[in-house]
């Protein structure tokens, strides 16, 4: 019943969705797989360092971030995500697997000896053919993304603010004008509230510019910043929230979006700023709403995961310390050489030509080339200097017989470059080492990895170590700049910004991962997570496929969890059928013994599958399934499930209704009832665990209670020591039955320190756990989640169980 009321007011919501009316109008296409088919949507919050979401979640900026920890389960990670510490580099490896992709954002592309941009479509576009003639697999494929450099796989028309691909653009040509007009109509609130909001950031942009001209800032470019402001911190944010719930409706497998708005404020005024931190209360919104959709998704069973790509580094820039621009510098240290290089100082007339690149109202990119080279046709290998953010390449240039070493003493010396990289020989093998220059002298690559990054470094060998192998980069310079190294005041960008972020500062390099409990990175020792990490788990989650083993290593081995839960057919009240949802849910709280009720075994009704075998190969547990039902192949009844050593002790069918009793035949009165005995290992100790479900009867109850207090169960000679008693006993606390049990257990709901106890179904209690006076509960938890609301019509009932000491009395 309490099923067929919540899949009806699901319908309902359904029919009058705006995502699904969007669908319809438009002609977009829907998942035809089965509503239980794993579905996975990849949240990016574009240049959050881990620190700063710390102290964002500490603030009050984060407050579904912060539920999504305390109350649904999630747990927050670190992630390294390599050097360069870039959104490309990032993503080619997440969606491809490949690491450093990309030297940087900007870089002088190999092919063409161009400078290019990952901004740029032909820049995206070629990065990505030179990953895919390798690697085949993107991880998108057959979903969509929005913001993201790459396709990743997807479809035409599924890349969303994509360089390279239209979106929902020929989708909208192609529709009426009366599909529009009712798309508009139906969509007009989310429009005035987009509408509002762009109306409220443009009078905060405005007095915010109005406080960086005060303050001393371009006013050029705090007038470029105003229109950057809106455009990124609301309308994309609110036009890819939108295409996310829609496609989250489609059923799309798989739906990456990457939220921008804290990143380029950040650029702007710094990753500590007031300003920047402000944007994050937007962003919060926008994974709300997402999460949402997703939870109430018809089509798949979608997680959804939130990550950053990187974090940025609170920056003093390059012009502003050295009174001069990184080519000016260079052009000065360089040309005083033994054997000088054609480069000239800005300061000579027709000389000199620099170009500057702006994206969203930030310098990103000096090229710096001699006049001659710059009239020379054809030519293709012209000097140029690549500056983004804390790193600077420098191409092409002719040493005319000085030594690199030389060349990278007088670049730190005289322009004051914090760190420059260089390679003997080209042509020399990958395992030799990297060569540098910095404050202390010479340097070597990976070895002097430590000292390089300093003891407050995350990271050091890694950042180290990916350091030394960007050298080797096709497209990385032959001398390669860092703004930041270890014993310096403030890191340092050779771009015009406040915030930075593509080098291997500590805080640049250490983003996070918030996931569900119940996934585990596929090396959990490590201590943190890459994007390729991510990569192979989303795979892996995608098909189904990855067990999500019980891991209790962070627990007391003093501590016995047990949880009783029972898992309706492992049909949900959505009306999705998911035993991988109900093995989610079970590897979330990791129970050392779980005892299950209502499990199909080769029904029609479910598919034919084996939910006891299923759930206890997706959790990596051992079996003991006793069934009530048995109606030729197929089978239904009661399970324990545990990691500890257990033998079976007994399983059975215990007594019905007394004769006369029934009345007319009503299926689920006369079904059977039965129990399951494992003795369990636990700290040296054996322990009695027996799990039940009673009839709904009363007179059942008490007959099927009495068969259990007696010498075939709970007084059986066999049954010493300590015992648990569980399940779902269909009764009321107060209740004839319970109050029976209570005369030779303890209620462990009612045993445990300061807990309420709460109900398990439709807010009452008629799943208990029963406990030997020997065992002393130490906490119960009945949690009441959005995973826990939809996977059964009842909640699990998990307690903590405080073991004698091994040896003890």
């Amino acid at each position: 019943m309490l099923s067929r009321i919540g899949l009806s007011i699901r319908r309902w919501r359904r029919r009058l969705s705006r995502s699904e009316w969007i669908t319809r109008l438009l002609g977009l296409s829907t998942n035809p797989n089965s509503p239980h088919a794993p579905g996975l949507i990849l949240i990016q919050i574009d240049g959050l360092a881990y620190p700063e979401l710390l102290k964002a979640l500490a603030r009050g900026r984060m407050p579904f971030l912060k539920r999504l920890i305390r109350k649904e389960h999630y747990r927050l990670e670190h992630m390294y995500p390599g050097v360069p510490s870039t959104t490309p580099a990032v993503q080619a490896e997440l969606f491809y697997g490949v690491r450093q992709a990309v030297p940087a954002f900007g870089f002088l592309v190999h092919e063409t000896q161009k400078l290019g941009r990952m901004y740029d479509p032909e820049v995206a576009a070629l990065v990505e053919k030179r990953i895919k003639t390798q690697h085949r697999d993107p991880l998108l494929r057959g979903g969509s993304c929005y913001l993201s450099l790459f396709k990743a796989g997807t479809k035409t028309g599924e890349a969303h603010f994509c360089p390279a691909d239209q979106g929902w653009g020929p989708a909208l040509r192609e529709a009426s004008p009366m599909a529009i007009a009712i798309l508009i109509v139906t969509n007009i609130w989310s429009l005035v509230r987009t509408t509002a909001l762009i109306l409220i950031e443009l009078v905060l942009s405005l007095v915010d510019c109005v406080r960086g001209i005060i303050g001393g800032q371009n006013l050029i470019k705090e007038l470029m910043f105003i229109p950057t402001r809106v455009a990124i911190t609301i309308l994309t944010r609110e036009l890819c929230t939108m295409g996310v719930k829609v496609d989250i409706t489609r059923g799309l497998p798989v739906i990456y979006i990457n939220l921008l708005g804290y990143d380029e404020q950040s650029h702007r005024r710094g990753p500590q700023s007031a300003f920047a931190h402000w944007v994050l209360k937007g962003i919060d919104s926008a994974i709300a709403k997402i999460w949402k959709a997703a939870h109430g998704s018809e089509r798949r069973h979608y997680d959804v995961w939130i990550f950053s790509d990187h974090g940025q580094e609170q920056t003093v820039a390059y012009e502003e310390v050295n009174g001069r621009s990184l080519g000016d510098a260079l052009s000065e240290a360089l040309s005083n050489l033994p054997s000088a290089p054609q480069i000239k100082s800005t300061t000579i007339p027709k000389k000199v030509r620099f170009e500057r690149a702006r994206l969203f109202g930030s310098e990103w990119m000096d090229k710096s080339s001699t006049e001659e080279e710059s009239t020379q046709e054809g030519d293709r290998t012209p000097t140029a200097i690549a500056a983004l953010g804390p790193i600077a390449m420098l191409y092409n240039i002719d040493l005319n017989g000085t030594s690199r070493a030389d060349a990278a003493k007088r670049m730190v010396e005289q322009a004051k470059v914090p760190l420059v990289l260089y390679l003997e020989d080209p042509s020399s093998p990958a395992s030799s080492p990297v060569h540098g220059w910095w404050k202390d002298g010479p340097i070597k690559l990976p070895e002097d990895g430590r000292k390089l990054m300093g003891d407050e470094h995350p990271y050091p060998v890694e950042a180290a170590e990916d350091m030394a192998s960007l050298c080797r980069h096709p497209d990385s310079g032959d001398f390669m700049m860092y703004g930041w190294c270890a014993g310096m005041r403030q890191p340092m960008t050779f771009a015009m910004e406040n915030g930075s972020h593509g080098g291997s500062g500590p805080n640049e390099t250490h983003a996070f991962a918030l996931m569900p409990e119940d996934i585990q990175p596929p090396d959990p020792s490590r201590g943190y997570w890459r994007p390729q990490d991510l990569r192979s788990t989303a795979r892996a989650y995608l098909r189904g496929a990855r067990p999500m083993k019980v891991d209790n290593h962070r627990m007391p081995k003093t501590v016995l969890r047990i949880m009783t839960y029972n898992v309706h057919s492992c049909r949900g009240l959505d009306g999705k059928l998911s035993p991988q949802r109900i093995a989610r849910v079970i590897a979330r709280y990791r129970p050392d013994v779980v005892a299950l009720q209502e499990l199909d075994v080769m029904r029609k009704r479910t598919g034919g599958l084996d939910q006891a075998e299923r759930l206890a190969r997706l959790l990596a547990m051992d079996l003991h399934f006793q069934p009530t039902i048995n109606m030729k192949e197929e089978r239904y009844g009661d399970a324990i499930l545990t990691h500890l050593p257990a033998r079976l002790i007994k399983k059975g069918i215990l007594p019905g209704p007394p004769s006369g009793k029934g009345g007319l035949f009503n299926p689920a009165a006369d079904e059977p009832r039965g129990a399951v005995w494992v003795e369990i290992e636990a700290n040296g100790k054996p322990i009695q665990i027996i799990n039940t479900h009673l009839g709904l009867s009363r007179a059942e109850r008490l007959r099927q209670v009495d068969a259990l207090l007696g010498p075939e169960w709970l007084s059986n000679p066999r049954c010493t020591g300590e015992r648990v008693l569980l399940g779902d006993f269909n009764a009321l606390p107060n209740s004839a039955e319970c109050k029976r049990l209570g005369g030779y257990l303890r209620d462990a709901q009612e045993q445990a320190p300061r807990h309420n106890p709460k109900g398990t179904f439709l807010k009452v209690r008629i799943d208990h756990m029963f406990l030997s006076a020997g065992l002393n509960v130490k906490r119960v938890r009945v949690p009441r989640t959005s995973l826990t609301r939809q996977a059964s019509d009842h909640l699990p009932l998990i307690v903590d169980i405080d073991l004698p000491i091994k040896g003890g009395k």
